[in-house]
């Protein structure tokens, strides 16, 4: 059992490293052709169901940012990641009930979507003398199932949010909705882009676009080449993900 569970890890690694050349190939063409060096675009390794022994093994080839989607499973695998050279984030929706057990571990939380969600992230980083990066996560599909604050309603939250003392707001979040076909996948990347862009000009105190995070393992070239400097990437990298039973 034990020599077939280490044969296991040993393909999963040498997939991760065959994997990993072609996106950061991918990743580098996409950005020369949106007019940007590839050191411009992070990428961000999502580890949804991914062992944290293939996760770990990433980390030494590279990947120096993770990112999780659920607190259960973070908190699980945490004391068992390698993070001296690698930023742990968390990217899955959040229940502001849920936010003690993320601020001083992750380095940021890319989901942002509420004053609610802002306030409980600032009160126990005041707390705990921590302040948090967060990304503002864009319903951009306008999708009634999918968290995200609505494009319209995004510069009210910002000003609400950017007084908070104990976080940083560092940029945008999107998830286009799956599925749709190419080019309108486009649209909403650019669209996203384009707050991106409105938001900084504004020069709001403590709100900072220096993330765009948008594409994910379908659509990470599209989306660089729609602007992202931040893409979100698991199947494509660890493999389809493998559900317990």
């Amino acid at each position: 059992m034990t020599e077939k569970l280490s044969n296991d890890l040993e393909r999963r690694f040498q997939d991760v490293e065959e994997n990993l050349k072609v996106i950061r190939s991918t990743i580098a063409e996409a950005a020369v052709k949106s007019g940007r060096r590839p050191e411009d675009i992070t990428l961000l390794a999502a580890t949804k169901t991914v062992p944290v022994e293939v996760i770990n093994h990433s980390i030494e080839l590279g990947v120096n940012h993770i990112g999780e989607n659920k607190v259960q499973e973070l908190m699980g695998k945490y004391d068992s990641y390698r993070l001296e050279h690698c930023r742990l984030h968390f990217i899955g929706h959040l229940q502001a009930n849920k936010v003690k057990y993320l601020v001083g571990r992750v380095s940021m939380i890319q989901s942002v979507d509420s004053e609610k969600l802002a306030k409980e992230i600032s009160r126990l980083g005041e707390k705990r003398g921590k302040i948090t990066d967060i990304l503002i996560e864009v319903n951009i599909g306008r999708e009634e199932n999918k968290s995200g604050v609505l494009p319209e309603n995004l510069p009210e939250l910002l000003q609400k949010v950017s007084a908070l003392p104990a976080l940083r707001v560092r940029g945008l979040m999107a998830i286009p909705p799956a599925g749709a076909p190419s080019e309108k996948t486009m649209n909403y990347f650019l669209k996203m882009h384009q707050y991106f862009i409105d938001t900084g000009t504004k020069k709001i105190d403590n709100v900072s676009m220096d993330y765009l995070s948008m594409g994910m393992s379908a659509d990470y070239a599209q989306a660089i080449r729609a602007g992202a400097n931040m893409v979100r990437i698991g199947t494509a990298l660890y493999g389809p993900r493998i559900y317990k039973k």
